[in-house]
């Protein structure tokens, strides 16, 4: 039984899964920093907010399901603290919408900022 052979063109995803050489094609291992991918997008105004309220959010979710579960499952309810924590869920919700409101807002000044700076076109007539 033959063994296929790859092609001498690189793929255009880049190299397999398990592929260690470089692409140069020795069989030296690439030294990487992190295992996968990195994004070069820099962080905006508000995408700490937006973060923060996800995980506000996700803890209260958390927490109501907790809640709710003794009521299917016919055992005592939980302490009173909760159905507090539960509330967590619509807290994480504004704290996401403010950050988006604040994302929002930069992203209209610094259109607005581009848009002084820039000269206007002149008009063909």
């Amino acid at each position: 039984m033959q063994r296929a052979t790859e092609p001498a063109y690189p793929k255009a995803n880049g190299p397999g899964p398990g592929d260690k050489t470089s692409p140069g094609g020795s069989s030296a291992l690439l030294s990487r920093t992190y295992p996968g991918q990195v994004s070069d997008e820099t962080p905006q105004a508000g995408d700490l907010l937006v973060r923060i309220g996800a995980i506000v959010f996700l803890v209260g979710a958390l927490a109501t399901l907790a809640t709710v579960l003794p009521l299917f499952l016919g055992t005592q309810p939980l302490p009173w603290e909760f159905y507090w924590v539960s509330m967590l869920m619509g807290a994480g919700f504004l704290i996401a919408g403010a950050g988006v409101v604040r994302s929002v807002s930069a992203q209209r000044r610094q259109a607005e900022a581009a848009t002084a700076a820039s000269p206007p076109a002149p008009s063909a007539r």
